[in-house]
Parts: C-alpha cells; sequence; structure tokens
C-alpha cells in the first residue's frame, strides 16, 4: 500500500514494530522514544485501516496486511530487520515471516497467539464488524477497555486509559471491521513456529485476558530459539501499562542477539 503512514526514528539495526487492533502507532510510543534513543531505527506504520493510513476494501486478511509491512520497507530501503507484533500484530508478525523469511533477523510476539481461531471466535469477529458499521467505536471501546488493560492499570494509570481509550475510539470502523473479518481467517500458525530459525521473543502480561499466559507458554515450547518474559501487573498491553519491564525485557534480548550475529560472547 503506497499510503501508509509511519514514523521512522532513530538510526542503527531497524525494528518494525506492528500495532494491534483496534489501535494506530502511537500504541508503540513509549518503544519509539526509548529504542529509537538507544540507538535502534523504530519504524512504525498505521496498518491499512488504522490511524492515519486509509481503508481500502472491506475484507483484509493478514497476509495483505503483511505485504504492505514489506513494500513500505522497501520503500526505506530496508532489507533485514526485527519484526515485532502486539496481538494482531503479532499474529501479521508471524505472517511476515511466513512470508518472507528471509527479511527477518528476529521476532517479538507480544500478546499474541499462534492458534487459529475456533468457529464460535470466527463467529464473533464477523458480527462485531458488522457492529461496528452501525455503531461506530465509542460503545465497543469503553466496553473493552477493562478487558485490554488489567485493573491495577484501570485504577492507577489513567494516562493509560485515556490513550487506550483514544486510539480506539478514532479508529474508522470499515478498517477496523475490515481486519476483524480478515483476522477470522487466519491460519493456524502453530505448525510454522518449529520452523522458524530467528531468534523470537514472547511477551505476555501477567493478566492478559484475551491471550493468557498459557498462549505465551505454548508458543515458547513450540519455537525452538525463544525466551518468555512475563510482565507483572499488566493485561493485553504491556508495552504501555508496565513500558519499563516491557523496554527491559525487548533491550535485553536485542542485546543478546545482536551479540549473536556479530558473534560475540557475554565475556
Amino acid at each position: 500500500m503506497r499510503n501508509t503512514a509511519f514514523e521512522d526514528r532513530g538510526t542503527g539495526a531497524p525494528l518494525l514494530l506492528v500495532h494491534g487492533h483496534p489501535f494506530n502507532r502511537t500504541l508503540w510510543q513509549p518503544q519509539t522514544e526509548h529504542f529509537a534513543a538507544a540507538g535502534h531505527r523504530v519504524i512504525v506504520p498505521d496498518l491499512r485501516g488504522y490511524g492515519d493510513t486509509p481503508p481500502a476494501g472491506d475484507h483484509t486478511t493478514l497476509d495483505v496486511f503483511a505485504r504492505d509491512l514489506a513494500a513500505l520497507l522497501d520503500r526505506l530501503g530496508v532489507e533485514h530487520c526485527t519484526v515485532g507484533g502486539l496481538s494482531m500484530g503479532a499474529q501479521i508478525a508471524l505472517e511476515f515471516y511466513r512470508l518472507f523469511p528471509d527479511r527477518v533477523t528476529a521476532l517479538v510476539l507480544a500478546a499474541g497467539s499462534a492458534r487459529a481461531d475456533t468457529e464460535p471466535a470466527r463467529r464473533l469477529r464477523r458480527t462485531t464488524a458488522d457492529r461496528l458499521l452501525r455503531e461506530g467505536m465509542t460503545a465497543y471501546a469503553d466496553e473493552t477497555l477493562p478487558k485490554m488493560v488489567c485493573r491495577d492499570t484501570l485504577q492507577t494509570r489513567p494516562d493509560v486509559n485515556r490513550h487506550v481509550l483514544a486510539m480506539m475510539d478514532t479508529t474508522d470502523p470499515a478498517g477496523a471491521a475490515a481486519a476483524l473479518r480478515g483476522r477470522a481467517e487466519r491460519p493456524d500458525y502453530l505448525p510454522l513456529l518449529p520452523r522458524i530459525t530467528v531468534p523470537t521473543l514472547i511477551v505476555v502480561g501477567r493478566h492478559d485476558a484475551y491471550t493468557p499466559v498459557a498462549e505465551a507458554e505454548l508458543m515458547h515450547r513450540h519455537l525452538p530459539d525463544s525466551r518468555l518474559a512475563v510482565i507483572e501487573a499488566a493485561g493485553h498491553l504491556p508495552n504501555l501499562e508496565q513500558e519499563s519491564a516491557f523496554n527491559a525485557a525487548l533491550g535485553d534480548f536485542l542485546a543478546a542477539t545482536t551479540l549473536a550475529r556479530s558473534g560475540g560472547s557475554p565475556g
């Protein structure tokens, strides 16, 4: 997609971060600022239909998102990078690896699940898509916030709550509906996991209501070169709810993968 909106900050090893539904690239604001200052080139796009990138069609599957990202990297002259995503973004990261394995130096899968939807889950995504087109995003955002973040965040982080609500409430319903319909058809990525040859960081909030710790542990068991970070006092959005802990886990992982590629040792 030629008109993908994005932010490109910093210099160094490129790190592509993919937001989830129904958010935009500001989901990664704490990581964009931190890792750009720490010597990384951080690329954060708005997926089609989200943020400042317009929707295109009424049905957007994960491979479409992945090809949009590849096209953006081509525009930016980035041949290889670490690819990270959260929730739907984690599934897009897996799809990106499936399509373009030679372009991925490492993976970051946050608040994700590798399994395909069950039939009831597929029906719910489609009925939710229809609802968003009828009603808009506001009621959906209000209902969803307590599931997106944990109780501690709701009670102690009004800044995070406002940010999450603003992202959801300003999402284009047409883009969100198209993604929900496409995501309902996503494949089962479990068979892919043992074939992933790059280092992978799996991150999950201790109180994630959508993709619980058991889902992260399942991916960890199937991924041959993976590490698992469980972020305490966080729900589905650990990168916002506990940004320091998330950044520490991601920073350690990026340092280790850089060291491994250089052939060094911890000393």
